[in-house]
């Protein structure tokens, strides 16, 4: 599974499966439980190229948020490809 680590957001890591470019797993290390747990029922089933747009510029504190953290997973995850 890819890994992400976060900068700026309460969240360390993110860990996340793609499939057919559907996101089919999403788990975060650290941050707000509660949020967290709501972005990955909410995501997770979507096409990550809906999701980046969603998501990215979310702010929260230091310019950045876990939400727009995710985005920038994916986006490098698509980098990668």
């Amino acid at each position: 599974m890819p890994s992400y680590f976060t900068k700026g957001s309460c969240s360390r890591e993110i860990i996340f499966s793609v499939q057919d470019n559907k996101l089919t797993d999403l788990k975060f290390i650290g941050g707000c439980a509660g949020n967290l747990q709501a972005i990955c029922k909410l995501t997770i089933g979507r096409d990550i190229n809906e999701i980046i747009p969603l998501l990215k510029n979310i702010k929260c504190r230091n310019n950045t948020s876990c939400p727009d953290q995710l985005a920038k997973a994916l986006e490098a995850y698509i980098n990668k490809k």
